[in-house]
């Protein structure tokens, strides 16, 4: 969609924002759409946001899609997912809802428009998890899609965990995890 690489082209999103028990400034989705709106309209696009919900193994993920459309009806679509806390002190489970949401349009909006959020907060951790080589992200996958039990499927997430931020294994874990709860 050329509308679409236009954007990506122009699209300046600040770092509006500073966390300062982290030391680092970061965009949030507001800060993507107020600086998106503009493009968008001048290339007589909209764009959508909505939020699913998705069970792996045990846990609930947010599940957010960011939509481009064109005025000939072409779209292009970008999924990002967060997993929702079990608790967070001081927020109610709304609160809680609401900040994963918050979170994973931020990364499909980060995919849709190809921004690069190196100095977020992922980025500055340095973990063994993080740093450690390379896994392979289809071999990854295909042990998800092999899972005969959820408890099967949520050990493959677990053993993955610098996979987790991956989309393409989120979705499969996720496509695996609603395939064994209807098979149950």
């Amino acid at each position: 969609m050329k509308e679409l690489q236009l954007i990506q082209t122009k699209l300046k999103a600040p770092k509006d924002n500073y966390n300062a028990f982290g030391k680092y400034k970061y965009r949030s989705a507001e800060s993507i759409l107020e600086a998106v709106k503009p493009l968008l309209a001048e290339q007589g696009c909209i764009l959508t946001l909505t939020d699913d919900i998705a069970m792996v193994g045990d846990r609930i993920y947010i599940v957010a899609t960011a939509t481009i459309t064109n005025s000939k009806g072409d779209a292009v679509k970008t999924k990002a997912y967060a997993r929702e806390e079990e608790t967070k002190k001081g927020m109610d489970a709304s609160q809680i809802t609401g900040t994963a949401s918050s979170y994973a349009r931020k990364y499909a909006l980060n995919g849709l428009f190809c921004i690069d959020d190196t100095k977020d907060a992922d980025a500055l951790n340095t973990s063994d998890d993080y740093t450690a080589k390379p896994v392979d992200v289809k071999k990854a996958i295909k042990e998800a899609e092999d899972c005969k039990t959820r408890d099967e499927l949520v050990k493959v997430w677990e053993k993955y965990a610098t996979l987790q931020g991956d989309n393409r294994f989120k979705s499969a874990v996720a496509d695996m995890g609603t395939k064994l709860k209807q098979a149950s």
